[in-house]
């Protein structure tokens, strides 16, 4: 009995070292996400980059994951999840050392592109990781949950250290943190981390992958060039247009094969179609928060890196510190409280900036980052819990990919509608950000919604009916 209870003991500490080598992958993912934000000032002047170079900065990395994530997940359920996940970790750990050494603003919107393939194989790998490695419920729950939290906790540091990397190093600086990190989580996974595959992973969909790139790359160029080109011009309207026939062609496409790159099975599933718009709509507010806060406190109100980033502090502490309340409220009570408190406090926490000028009082301006930051760090857990909600454990791979894709997708487009509207003005920086920090918080009105709808009893039932459906039809049919 002695031995059996010294085994058990060995077998949960050898689960627990996996899930913080995967905690270390998101954590760097999950930084440099945001890390970059505050560091956009100090990268304008020193590569003479416009509005629409900043948006491409932040989006070229959230973008190229949003496209690769669902190839990834399906590529590391067919080959290997661990050998996935150290290609990824590698690429991941380059693409940072040359983004530090890039001579030019295109260089660096392209080594930021490098980053991204990298890190579209670490979260959605790392989620089915810890879903194989944790096969009780309650433990998986609590594994996810954990995840989740280290996630909104990188997300809420970012701009903190990116802020005393900038001023006290310079903005390169923001690059090479990456490099330690990635290193011991090497060595971590090829320690400790099994390696695992899909039972019966899907054949590889290379149409279907190029119609979510040519649909979101697009969709999101369009946004971004359409203040610059005009949006009546030829090719944005052209952009426009073909976004619109990739996303059609996809559905109808994946729809009929029998092994899709995005199967649209997941999506007759209520919590699953729910968690993957909340993710668009929740981390739309993170990307436009960040974009905007960032040039409202350096460049209108002529802080430094520094002391923007410790402005911020509130925000990230708020986050780090509800992103832990949330892990731990989605292990005892489901997702639904959680989803829907914090849509509730992103509208709030955002409404509060819609009338921002110049000289803003300061306890004013941390008041709202407070609630916004308890409103952003409450979403994370809920959106992962709902999603694989039913799913087959065989398939999370899969499932967690495409819903991984509509948050990146989210941050993307968060930061292009907002960069857009503030490019497309004419009234300068601070009344324009009005109207962005409105579309901000109606995005949380519409996470309040979402999850009202998806995580009642129907869209439960829903979920229960699809997994089953799932667990005994592994492939679709046409």
């Amino acid at each position: 009995m002695i031995a059996a209870e010294q085994t058990s003991g060995n077998e949960n500490r050898y689960r627990w070292v996996v899930l913080a080598t995967c905690c270390l992958s998101v954590f760097m993912a999950g930084l440099d996400t945001t890390i970059v934000n505050v560091a956009l000032p100090s990268i304008q002047h020193a590569l003479h980059a416009s509005v629409s170079g900043l948006q491409w900065i932040i989006d070229a990395y959230t973008l190229v994951i949003a496209c690769l994530l669902m190839l990834s997940g399906s590529l590391a359920d067919r080959f290997g999840r661990r050998r996935f996940f150290q290609i990824g970790l590698i690429t991941f750990s380059l693409g940072s050392l040359a983004c530090s050494l890039t001579p030019s603003l295109g260089w660096l919107i392209a080594f930021r592109g490098l980053q991204a393939i990298g890190g579209s194989m670490l979260n959605p790998v790392a989620m089915s990781i810890i879903a194989n490695t944790f096969t009780d419920r309650a433990a998986r729950a609590k594994a996810i949950g954990l995840w989740g939290s280290v996630a909104g906790i990188s997300l809420a540091g970012g701009p903190v250290l990116g802020g005393l990397l900038v001023s006290g190093i310079g903005w390169r600086s923001i690059f090479w943190i990456n490099i330690p990190v990635g290193l011991i989580a090497i060595a971590l996974t090829q320690r400790f981390v099994p390696e695992s595959r899909a039972e019966h992973p899907r054949q590889l969909d290379l149409p279907g992958q190029l119609l979510v790139i040519a649909a979101l790359g697009c969709l999101t160029a369009g946004i971004i060039e359409g203040p610059r080109r005009g949006w009546d011009s030829a090719p944005i309207v052209a952009l426009f247009a073909c976004a619109i026939f990739a996303a059609t062609a996809l559905v109808l496409l994946e729809s009929r094969r029998r092994e899709p790159l995005v199967d649209m099975r997941y999506f007759r599933s209520a919590p699953f179609s729910g968690a993957a718009l909340i993710g668009v709509f929740a981390l739309a507010t993170l990307g436009g928060f960040l974009f905007l806060n960032t040039l409202y406190l350096q460049n209108v109100r002529g802080y430094s890196a520094l002391h923007a980033g410790l402005l911020t502090i509130p925000m990230a502490a708020m986050l780090a510190a509800f992103s832990v309340v949330a892990g731990r409220l989605v292990a005892r009570s489901g997702p639904r409280l959680s989803l829907i408190a914090s849509g509730g406090l992103i509208s709030v926490g955002a409404s509060l900036l819609i009338g921002l000028s110049a000289h803003t009082a300061m306890w004013y301006l941390i008041v709202a980052y407070l609630v916004y930051g308890a409103g952003a760090g409450l979403v994370s857990a809920p959106i992962t819990n709902t999603a694989l909600s039913g799913m087959p454990r065989d398939q999370s791979g899969v499932a967690g990919a495409i819903a991984s894709t509509f948050r990146q997708t989210g941050a993307a487009l968060g930061v292009a509608v907002t960069g857009a509207i503030i490019a497309g003005s004419s009234a300068g920086f601070v009344i324009s950000s009005h109207a962005a920090w409105a579309v901000v918080a109606s995005c949380g009105v519409m996470v309040v919604l979402l999850g009202l709808v998806s995580t009642g009893r129907w869209a439960l039932s829903t979920a229960e009916r699809n997994g089953a459906r799932l667990a005994t039809d592994i492939s679709p049919g046409p």
